[in-house]
């Protein structure tokens, strides 16, 4: 009988240089997102959604050095990443620095849950230990309605609370043979903190022919702001405290233009391009509040990206991942459900190196006006590394 794997993640060179590694990070990092936001976005379709695909990639490439022949190379061709030597040194440099933010609070989590009596291969389990921080956990699968639950617990407790039910019951049994979860949260009070009492509600236009009134957050200040023609789009960025993480707003000129913005944003050089013109100015913010929750298919994301090999029974290759167990192995599920709630006081998040240079301040009379009153493209970023993005549609 053909054994399944259940791959899910929850809502982050050899012996190169930390900088070469950061940037082979982030580089990956927008490669991937880019492709899962796309397929995302077009598969919730007029609807607001939060994602991370900094938290799929961790399994991802766990699996990817688990695996050998096609199911290995496309793993790497779609996470970006060149070779195995490159995904160690990256997902060690997450595990040691990338965790370290200041002025926030950022847990990321990975480990794998396997059957009683199954044990990993004595070399992937070193790597998921030592590069990946993962730790291992074994459960009885026959005992579904038990073993869903020990996940969903782990993963709420590493999410503080917010991801809950991540597991159903029908997904485990006795063909079970590993479970590999990230989870990742992110809790973050604004550099300068709105006034809740200047909240109100004000319009919101969710097409041309539809407004609504949403709660809207208003501040003056002075925030890295730009224009690009290119995205035909403003841009906002508002640091947390501690200024190493950031919430970055691309919104649209006109009320139905986000359908224009996410096909640019396929190109992720089009948004680090629009970012790096960005400076510091005096402006007026409208941001709606809001919090949201999305649930992910990721086996149909991940394969329409490029990996099908994995979630093929015939094809999926992972003879490095059990002991014993060299044949039959494969994916047979992938989930995500990812949450963000912005406020006054900043935002939490729970399922992202170029820096961005900033030109001197204009001189200008009367601040700029940045009025988030349409659909619009957000990321939660630590420096310029993508941790969350999403979209805003309807509130």
């Amino acid at each position: 009988m053909k054994q399944f794997i259940y791959i899910l993640a929850v809502v982050a060179m050899a012996m190169a240089d930390e900088t070469s590694v950061q940037k082979l990070l982030a580089d990956a990092t927008n490669h991937f997102t880019a492709k899962m936001f796309a397929e995302v976005a077009k598969e919730n379709s007029g609807k607001s959604v939060v994602m991370s695909g900094f938290s799929a990639m961790s399994p991802l490439a766990q699996l990817g050095l688990a695996s050998v022949g096609i199911s290995h190379d496309e793993i790497l061709e779609v996470i970006g990443l060149p070779n195995d030597n490159a995904t160690k040194e990256v997902f060690s440099y997450v595990s040691q620095d990338v965790r370290s933010v200041k002025g926030v609070e950022l847990k990321i989590a990975n480990r794998v849950f396997l059957p009683e009596g199954v044990a990993l291969n004595e070399e992937f389990g070193v790597v998921s230990r030592d590069v990946f921080h993962s730790d291992l956990k074994q459960v009885d699968f026959t005992k579904n309605i038990e073993a869903a639950a020990t996940i969903n617990t782990w993963v709420e407790d590493n999410t503080n609370k917010r991801i809950k039910d991540l597991v159903k019951p029908s997904s485990l049994g006795p063909d079970t043979k590993a479970v590999l979860v990230n989870a990742i949260y992110f809790k973050g009070s604004w550099k300068n903190k709105f006034n809740p009492e200047a909240t109100q509600d004000r319009d919101f236009h969710v097409t041309k022919d539809k407004t609504i009134q949403v709660p809207t957050m208003f501040k003056n200040g002075n925030f890295k702001f730009g224009y690009s023609q290119e995205l035909d789009a403003k841009l906002l960025e508002i640091f947390y405290e501690g200024e190493e993480a950031s919430f970055l707003v691309v919104l649209p000129n006109e009320i139905d233009g986000l359908k224009a913005l996410e096909e640019k944003l396929k190109d992720p050089s089009a948004l680090e391009k629009a970012t790096a013109m960005m400076y510091n100015s005096d402006v007026d913010v409208y941001l709606p509040k809001f919090k949201i929750e999305t649930t992910i298919d990721l086996k149909s994301v991940l394969s329409n990206i490029g990996i099908s090999h994995l979630f093929d029974p015939a094809n999926a290759r992972l003879e490095k991942l059990l002991k014993n167990y060299d044949d039959g192995l494969y994916v047979s599920d992938a989930i995500q459900k990812a949450f963000i709630e912005v406020n006054e006081e900043g935002a939490e998040a729970a399922a992202a190196s170029a820096f961005v240079e900033s030109i001197e301040s204009l001189s200008i009379s009367m601040p700029r006006t940045f009025n988030a009153d349409r659909p619009f493209y957000f990321e939660l970023r630590q420096k310029s590394l993508k941790m969350f993005n999403g979209v805003i549609v309807q509130l």
